[in-house]
């Protein structure tokens, strides 16, 4: 996918870097496959802020994608790559030999015409689904299953990808896109390849209008606010000192930074190697320049 630029007529148009939309190949959705979308405006079955920064947006409906690839050893053909309004991937329209439609998530050289297929016997090229099992080491796949037959809940967004590192008896070691290296049961179904739309976190809005739209309402900084609504707020001015405790704070009291996983996790014993965090990253430079 490539991005347009645009030239600077306006001062909203002169940074602005928004996607060519080239690979889109139908505009309207397929009716059958959608359903109604309620907004939440970021708010849970109690009417409380649950996640920020939500509201507004053009009005937009579901489309109800097959995480979890239903229809085994059945080929399909694809019809049609579209775009998602829920999501930051494209989504590819598939037919298969049966009639039934579905919308599975559009890989990287995934195009129109293609033949895909879910199974243990399917091969093992791009858009296929297949157990752990038998994918050969080192394929990049995503929409990974963490438990079998639950549906893909990894690598799913534009342009991520996990990688099959080794296997380990039942268990396949899994690089993710964090970094981290995970066990994952060989039973769990992926599919080959890597989410298209790659140059998504490229894209420059150019104004806060455009933000609005997508349903992302602005983010106010805790020190500007009073020392009720923020463990940063209150103040004259900008000071450093009185009002709220001013070491960097989330709003909910949480250090900028610190870890909120639970000490004993159960599913703690999966993981092999955590993922590098800034800091270890900047240890590692730190110590290679002083071995040099």
């Amino acid at each position: 996918m490539a991005l347009k630029k645009f030239r600077p007529y306006t001062p909203s148009s002169r940074y602005k870097e928004l996607p060519s939309f080239e690979e889109i190949t139908k505009d309207s959705p397929e009716k059958s496959l959608c359903f109604p979308l309620k907004k939440s405006g970021g708010r849970n079955n109690r009417g409380r802020i649950t996640c920020r920064h939500r509201g507004g947006g053009h009005k937009r409906k579901y489309r109800l994608v097959d995480f979890k690839r239903m229809k085994r050893d059945v080929g399909a053909k694809v019809e049609s790559i579209e775009y998602d309004p829920n999501r930051s991937a494209r989504i590819a329209l598939i037919t298969y030999e049966d009639g039934v439609k579905s919308y599975i998530i559009a890989p990287v050289g995934l195009e129109v015409g293609a033949k895909v297929e879910a199974g243990d016997g399917a091969s093992p090229n791009v858009g296929n689904a297949m157990p752990l099992s038998k994918v050969p080491l080192g394929s990049d796949i995503h929409n990974v299953e963490l438990i079998p037959g639950r549906g893909g809940s990894i690598a799913r967004s534009a342009g991520g990808q996990a990688t099959l590192s080794n296997m380990e008896g039942k268990y396949a070691l899994v690089k993710l896109p964090s970094g981290e290296i995970r066990k994952i049961n060989s039973a769990c179904y992926c599919t080959i390849g890597r989410v298209g739309n790659i140059n998504h976190g490229d894209v420059v809005a150019g104004k806060a209008g455009r933000t609005r739209w997508l349903g992302i309402r602005p983010s106010v900084r805790g020190m500007c606010m009073n020392p009720v609504d923020h463990p940063n707020g209150g103040g004259e001015g900008k000071s450093k000192s009185g009002g709220g405790r001013q070491h960097l704070k989330s709003p909910w009291g949480h250090a900028k930074g610190q870890k909120t996983r639970k000490k004993y996790k159960a599913s703690s014993k999966y993981i092999v190697q955590r993922r590098k965090t800034k800091n270890s990253r900047c240890l590692l430079y730190t110590s290679d320049a002083a071995d040099e």
